[in-house]
């Protein structure tokens, strides 16, 4: 486990790590409401798909936990107001909507009368899914492990790591098993543009583990192919569709396209939680497009003429063709993925039906 956690729950507060303001400054911030929490996830005060699946499921257990009303019909309506509220915090990441409808679920299915039961139920449940989100990470780094070879060169996009997730990360999860089991890895780190996440967030964790690394701007990662050996590139996703196809932080894509210009395999680090069998191609993933000054401004200077059009796509979706495999806590799906990735998500699901919550 890290020192650091990028989300946990204390008595009837949700505790976030502010990732904006990293590496300068390790500031928390304690939520005590799912408007709170909701705003978090749209300030980027928390990111990555798995930690805002876990930071929606606090919001609802906050929601439970503070309704004063005494009264079962008042909190379940308190619930789906704030259920409501969480959903439109973030339209792509698939792991904010899974979280919450399995909360949601527990809540239509209650017969209790008792509001401290169901509020009781909802903690729990939301505790199980970071829980969950921890031990899927784990698996995914030891399922990925005889992809990576005893001395391995990454190219790295975006932040995947233990700060995305509940804990320990999932593409950075990867690095960070073969690390600890005993492979000798070196990342090349992408900065990230526009919030520079690789830059900031990656690096900063990389450091904290002891794991050797480079950061470099997102143009260079043909020219790192080209003129230095790197052996695969990991990532991470908001969401997978039912073809394999997959959207995550923008820049993705083209990493993709350079990794099969030079026969470097490409690798995404997928939960099952992120694996959206009910959309059949990246074409119907939504994809989020945040202010623009995101990319005009860089600290407080505008580096944009004044008036210029600004377009901040916050994701991309690489085609699944160009994706070599999805690495998931059930295993490792290779393509055609429509037959593959049924078959794990199938996996998970009846493991999940036999654990007690």
């Amino acid at each position: 486990m890290c020192a650091y956690r990028s989300i946990e729950w204390r008595d009837g507060v949700v505790r976030m790590l502010d990732q904006r303001l990293l590496p300068q400054q390790v500031v928390y911030r304690d939520y005590t409401d799912s408007r709170g929490v909701a705003q978090a996830i749209r300030d980027m005060v928390i990111r990555g798909a798995p930690a805002i699946g876990a930071a929606a499921a606090y919001g609802l257990a906050l929601a439970a936990y503070h309704d004063p009303q005494g009264d079962i019909g008042a909190l379940k309506g308190a619930l789906e107001d704030a259920a409501a509220i969480l959903r439109q915090a973030r339209p792509t990441a698939v792991n904010l909507f899974y979280a919450i409808d399995r909360v949601m679920e527990v809540v239509h299915s209650s017969t209790s009368s008792s509001p401290v039961e169901l509020s009781t139920r909802v903690l729990h449940l939301a505790q199980a899914i970071a829980y969950e989100d921890v031990r899927t990470n784990r698996n995914i780094g030891m399922n990925a492990l005889p992809l990576v070879p005893q001395d391995a060169i990454f190219i790295h996009h975006c932040n995947t790591g233990a700060l995305a997730t509940v804990d320990y990360g999932t593409a950075v999860g990867i690095i960070r098993c073969a690390h600890e089991n005993g492979r000798k890895v070196f990342v090349y780190v992408d900065e990230t543009r526009p919030r520079l996440q690789g830059a900031r967030l990656t690096a900063w964790e990389l450091r904290e583990l002891g794991i050797p690394h480079a950061v470099i701007v997102d143009g260079a990662s043909g020219a790192i192919m080209k003129t230095r050996h790197v052996d695969l590139v990991t990532v991470g996703c908001d969401r997978v569709a039912a073809n394999g196809d997959t959207a995550n932080k923008i820049g993705t894509y083209n990493l993709a396209l350079v990794a099969r210009a030079h026969n470097v395999p490409f690798y995404v680090a997928a939960p099952t939680t992120t694996i959206d069998l009910s959309i059949p191609t990246g074409e119907q993933i939504p994809i989020e497009e945040r202010d623009g000054r995101e990319i005009a401004v860089i600290g407080s200077e505008s580096i944009l003429p004044e008036g210029t059009e600004i377009v901040n796509l916050a994701f991309d979706v690489t085609p699944a063709g160009y994706i070599t495999a999805i690495i998931t806590e059930e295993g490792i799906a290779y393509p055609p993925y429509t037959e593959s990735l049924p078959v794990i998500v199938a996996k998970a699901a009846e493991r999940r039906r036999y654990e007690i919550v």
